[in-house]
């Protein structure tokens, strides 16, 4: 029989888990990583566009330009048409651990949907499995932060940054909001799988064993 038990441990450790798994896809697909140096868009003057300073900006397969003449305005989507044409090696090696980690975070974020009503696999506790796999993810993405940076010293970079971008040195460019949310959701998929512990406790507890005892199929605890 299916017994749905929802505590604020175990509700909380699923929410975080979609939106970590949403945070680090979005993260992911941005062209938001890097932001270059400023430049002016003279040919944008008088085309209905605003023509002061503006900055492009540069994801891991993606970028946005400004396209100033006849007002056509900003224009983004990807720089590279297969896996091979992305900037750096050492990009094409942080987008394989980003993936694969945005991967396991998506199949734990859809596994958490069911945990509140299948609480074990094969005997084994599905918040604990979860959270050794939200760990492994976790590692995963920071093995690709780590890289990332690396790549700073490509061709395709110093077009956005300026001759003196090196490994490790963006020059005149700045990080974008899409790196900061990729390390914010590594540090939140640890955090959930400290979580993921706390919401087996609170699912196996004495009070949901009793209210299982009792019949009951829907069992909603503090």
């Amino acid at each position: 029989m299916c017994h749905v038990i929802v505590t604020c441990r175990s509700m909380l450790w699923t929410l975080l888990s979609i939106v970590v798994a949403f945070a680090e896809l979005i993260a992911f697909m941005s062209p938001d990583w890097l932001l270059g140096y400023p430049r002016s868009d003279a040919s944008a003057s008088g085309a209905g566009v605003d023509s002061g300073e503006y900055r492009p900006s540069l994801g891991l397969y993606s970028r946005c330009l400004r396209i100033g003449s006849r007002g056509v305005g900003v224009s983004c989507g990807p720089y590279a048409g297969t896996f091979g044409e992305v900037a750096s090696g050492f990009w094409q090696a942080a987008m394989l651990f980003l993936a694969a980690g945005t991967l396991v975070l998506g199949g734990v974020a859809c596994i958490s949907i069911f945990s509140l009503c299948f609480q074990s696999i094969l005997k084994k506790s599905l918040f604990n499995i979860c959270g050794l796999l939200q760990a492994i993810a976790g590692l995963l993405l920071m093995v690709g932060l780590m890289l990332y940076p690396a790549g700073w010293g490509s061709e395709k970079v110093i077009q956005y940054c300026g001759t003196n971008a090196l490994p490790f040195r963006p020059a005149m460019c700045s990080l974008g909001w899409a790196f900061y949310a990729a390390i914010g959701g590594t540090l939140a998929s640890f955090l959930c799988a400290v979580l993921s512990a706390q919401a087996e406790i609170a699912t196996s507890s004495d009070k949901v064993q009793e209210e299982i005892e009792e019949g009951k199929s829907l069992i909603c605890l503090l």
